[in-house]
């Protein structure tokens, strides 16, 4: 399963690059050690590779694109020597050679992540709604009603093209799942990285025992959901996406632990941009701070660096990307923070673990790649409309909103009343992984409420029940594709609309919905913390952005 780690609220899909000190201290004198190492910008490739053997060295990967390589060193001083290497721009402890610290006993559950007592919810025997003129589960889709993606709204004038390419940039797809099959474009999916061994218990806990994945599975059950909700087909089994027609690429940068490389990520956006695809997802943020803030008062001079490199290497990759014509779309976070205003973090650095660190942070500290500049960012919602409990949020740091659940949004609703399937979203999930943790039983029955199965015609496939703004960020990316398929001319390289045109698109048809009155909103018996203020207006604010997203409007059916 994807084993996601709780940052008190501030769970989402994790970016690893290790902390320098932290790294220096698991891998011990004279051990080899990696890097991510920026260029500065307009160095020869040439010239950058000899800054760096300079400091001591080597690279082993290069990503031209954007200056980024891979770089493998014993030397202890390494990080102090490039930073002092006019050619180079920065580093970042990328990870041990070896072996990484072990992880002890189980992590804390994430907001993302299927809690214990979730997992042992027996399931109700209840047969699921009507359907709604759609797929058999389509009456369990409340998140495509409430943005118009169904067969009297969207469906019926734009579906998508297959010609239409979206990179969904996670834990990987399974493009052996029934809703998923027919979508997947293996050919150019890609795996940019490889599991931890100490982290995956050498991988045996994998359902095919392996680190080295091939590009069409997904270990980890979060980027099959994601990619679920953009595109899964409408073809009589299950569900279907925002997009059903448009084509899924797996840039796989994940681990099925839940970390992600800096490299991996730098090279999938990169790949998209080289490659065709028009729109991307990303649900996840730079670890192992949850803000990079350049000019931290309480890190050392590599940790400064360290947060100062990520931001940059990461903005290269979201720039090229986009300026080869790929619309970018990111989860906003689930720390239930108004983004305008942090004050404190205390879940970073968050591997290895037990470094973190309670720091003062403020607003010029960012989040990546979900405040990257050029990034469409989502807030999440639930059910009722409310911005999800959960939920980041914040004037003029919301873009867009759409349907992310909310486990607790019903009368009377707090955790100790227990969390509501139906609230959350419903999107594929891998048989082998549900097996696998225990979600489907030997006979192959859902043995959690929060698992459910649909049979037609001797096909059987699963789904699971999440919620998360990474459950919102792929609507938008679904209503994306379908603007790209409408108004794209087609050509080389992309689907031929730029992301500008994109954006503006999804902004301009996007439903209002002003802030709540009283406009400070209290979470009914949730924690007295759980209380947000929204500000601006009925047209922009903090908990909805430019609106909720609208599938309807922007496929011409309203």
């Amino acid at each position: 399963m994807h084993r996601m780690r709780k940052k008190g609220m501030l769970g989402m899909l994790a970016l690893l690059t290790l902390s320098l000190a932290a790294i220096t201290a698991t891998a011990g004198a004279g051990a080899k050690r990696e890097y991510v190492v920026v260029y500065e910008r307009g160095v020869d490739a040439a010239d950058g590779r000899a800054a760096v053997e300079r400091a001591g060295g080597e690279v082993v990967k290069e990503n031209r694109a954007v200056g980024v390589v891979t770089v493998r060193s014993t030397a202890e001083d390494f990080a102090a020597r490039a930073n002092a290497q006019p050619a180079l721009f920065g580093v970042s402890a990328n990870k041990a050679i070896g072996h990484a610290p072990k992880l002890k006993g189980p992590k804390p559950d994430d907001i993302e992540r299927l809690s214990k007592a979730e997992r042992a919810q027996a399931p109700t025997g209840a047969k699921p709604p009507k359907t709604v003129a759609g797929d058999p589960l389509s009456g369990l889709q409340w998140d495509m009603r409430m943005i118009g993606a169904t067969p009297t709204g969207s469906y019926s004038t734009e579906q998508g093209k297959g010609a239409v390419k979206v990179g969904i940039i996670d834990t990987g797809i399974d493009a052996s799942h029934p809703d998923l099959a027919s979508r997947v474009d293996a050919g150019l999916s890609r795996n940019f990285t490889r599991d931890i061994e100490d982290i995956d218990g050498a991988c045996a806990d994998d359902p095919d025992g392996s680190c080295e994945d091939p590009s069409t599975v997904d270990e980890g059950g979060h980027g099959s959901h994601v990619a679920g909700t953009v595109g899964a087909a409408l073809n009589g089994i299950g569900i279907a996406g925002v997009a059903p027609k448009v084509t899924l690429v797996n840039l796989r940068a994940g681990q099925d632990s839940g970390y992600f490389f800096l490299q991996p990520s730098v090279d999938a956006l990169t790949y998209a941009g080289d490659n065709g695809i028009d729109v991307v997802n990303m649900s996840y943020y730079i670890d192992p701070w949850l803000y990079n803030c350049a000019d931290d008062p309480t890190a050392s001079a590599a940790e400064r660096l360290e947060q100062k490199t990520v931001i940059e290497a990461t903005q290269r990759a979201l720039d090229y990307a986009r300026g080869k014509g790929v619309t970018l779309v990111g989860s906003m976070g689930n720390g239930f923070t108004d983004k305008t205003r942090p004050v404190s973090d205390s879940s970073s650095p968050d591997y290895p673990e037990g470094t973190a660190r309670t720091r003062a942070v403020n607003n010029s500290c960012l989040t990546m790649p979900n405040e990257g500049a050029g990034v469409i960012t989502v807030t999440a919602l639930a059910e009722s409309g409310r911005k999800s409990y959960y939920s980041d949020y914040g004037y003029g740091e919301a873009d867009l909103s759409a349907p992310g659940g909310d486990r607790y949004d019903y009368p009377g609703g707090s955790p100790a009343a227990g969390s509501k399937p139906e609230k959350m979203i419903l999107s594929p999930y891998p048989e082998a992984l549900g097996r696998a943790v225990g979600d489907i039983l030997p006979n192959g029955d859902p043995a959690n409420a929060f698992t459910v199965r649909d049979c037609q015609n001797g096909v059987c496939a699963y789904y699971r029940y999440l919620n998360g703004t990474s459950m919102a960020s792929p609507h938008v990316t679904g209503v994306a594709a379908l603007a790209v398929s409408r108004y794209g001319k087609g050509g080389k390289g992309g689907f031929g609309l730029a992301p500008a045109t994109t954006e503006s698109i999804l902004r301009e048809t996007a439903t209002d919905t002003p802030c709540p009155e009283p406009r400070t909103y209290v979470y009914p018996l949730l924690n007295p913390q759980y209380t947000a203020t929204c500000e601006g207006t009925a047209d922009n604010n903090g908990f909805y952005g430019d609106g909720i997203v609208n599938a309807a409007r922007v496929a011409g059916a309203e």
